[in-house]
């Protein structure tokens, strides 16, 4: 449980990011950037200069982050889907979420764990839970770019899309990595067992979720009340969540994105354009309070070890993540392409897919979940939080001028 102190600090940061959010917009400064640097840079003056003790630790991270913060940022991101636009491009959305992930995951893993080279320091359950960490994408500040730039629509789908379900798909594999990391083994017929774990945890979740969205619309369709409306969907996201998790062992983050899902189809037959845009702000306000908690609890757990001490390793994760992205994006979308009935993506929008694959708030999330026994988790959280800061720093500061460069404006 947090304390108060730790509950105070974080509403006064809460209180000041919302107040500066209008000058950091017009400085072009992205804003998951200041709130990273707000957070480090307040932990270093509560606890340093005045030695005030925000009473921060591991013990309080697991859950407020699994049980808190990540259903609603997945709910939120599945009950604004756009089906029509998801439909015309399921097949690359799709494969980027689900295949094409765990190959990304396995290259991340194979390039860390050879180039890191230290097998009992950091073996290879290691590198598989750096590989499904790494591999969250949360094109998130991207997109706010794109948008306001006027980038192809479709661009902006496909990184939006793939966001929500990979995400949910790196999840449930940390989740089956995870438990292989505390029980120790790592033998070829406990490898069986979690791949078959993988897929009853991660259909299951889909399953149980579905069911809770269909309950959730009846009870939407009996009031008419939009207040009652945003009740039963965050009543529905959180019972999925627990429902799915902590009584049916199956995947809570399935299960979560299946519901938002379920209701987003049913219901769009009885919502009116005034209750949609109700529901759709509210979700979007408490996902940007989620999203800001993440990024500000990131900043105040960053210490500079962390880049002085695991340096290297973090530049191997930053490699290994463009070397994998860059694989899995020119390797699948020409045979995107051949197969699919709607316009094909260009080598442009191809390199603009690549670089727009930025990790955030997902990665930051599994990586302040580490539970403390694993003796690299240090070594995983460095390289994690290196990845966000490049991508944050680098990436998303460069889309723009990239854009530009490619000329993609006009939808080309």
């Amino acid at each position: 449980m947090l304390s108060v102190n730790a509950f105070l600090f974080f509403m006064l940061l809460l209180l000041v990011a919302a107040l500066l959010a209008p000058l950091i917009e017009k400085l072009k400064i992205p804003f998951s950037i200041f709130l990273i640097l707000l957070g480090y840079g307040s932990s270093e003056i509560a606890t340093k200069n005045f030695g005030i003790d925000i009473g921060i630790n591991w013990e309080n991270f697991r859950p407020l982050i699994i049980h808190f913060i990540l259903p609603i940022l997945i709910f939120q991101a599945a009950i604004m889907t756009d089906i029509r636009a998801l439909k015309e491009n399921i097949l690359p959305v799709f494969m980027l979420a689900l295949p094409l992930l765990l190959v990304s995951a396995g290259i991340i893993a194979i390039g860390v764990y050879y180039s890191i080279d230290h097998p009992a320091g950091f073996p290879w359950i290691a590198a598989l839970l750096a590989g499904a960490i790494l591999s969250a994408t949360d094109p998130s500040a991207v997109l706010a770019l794109l948008g306001k730039y006027g980038a192809p629509k479709r661009l902006i789908l496909l990184l939006e899309s793939e966001g929500l379900f990979n995400d949910a798909t790196s999840i449930v594999l940390f989740g089956i990595l995870l438990t292989v990391a505390l029980t120790g083994s790592e033998q070829g017929n406990n490898w069986m067992t979690a791949g078959m774990q993988f897929l009853t945890i991660f259909c299951g979740g889909i399953a149980a979720g579905a069911i809770t969205g269909v309950v959730a619309h009846f009870i939407i369709r009996i009031h008419d009340s939009e207040y009652i409306h945003i009740l039963v969907t965050i009543i529905s996201a959180y019972i999925s969540f627990i429902l799915a998790q902590d009584f049916l062992n199956l995947s809570g983050v399935m299960a979560v994105l299946s519901t938002g899902l379920t209701v987003r189809i049913l219901n769009r037959q009885i919502e009116t354009r005034q209750s949609q845009k109700f529901v759709d702000d509210y979700w979007r306000f408490t996902a940007s309070v989620a999203e800001t908690l993440i990024f500000l609890l990131a900043g105040v757990t960053i210490t500079l070890s962390m880049f002085t001490n695991q340096w290297l390793a973090t530049l191997i994760g930053i490699a290994a993540c463009i070397v994998a992205r860059t694989l899995i994006i020119f390797g699948s979308f020409p045979l995107f392409n051949l197969v699919s009935v709607a316009n094909p993506i260009s080598m442009k929008q191809q390199l603009v897919l690549t670089w727009g694959g930025v990790r955030g708030t997902i990665t930051l999330a599994l990586a302040l979940s580490l539970p403390l026994s694993l003796d690299y988790w240090y070594t995983i959280q460095s390289i994690a939080y290196g990845v966000v800061l490049f991508t944050l720093f680098v990436q998303t500061t460069t889309m723009i001028p990239l854009i530009k460069k490619l000329n993609l404006k006009n939808g080309q």
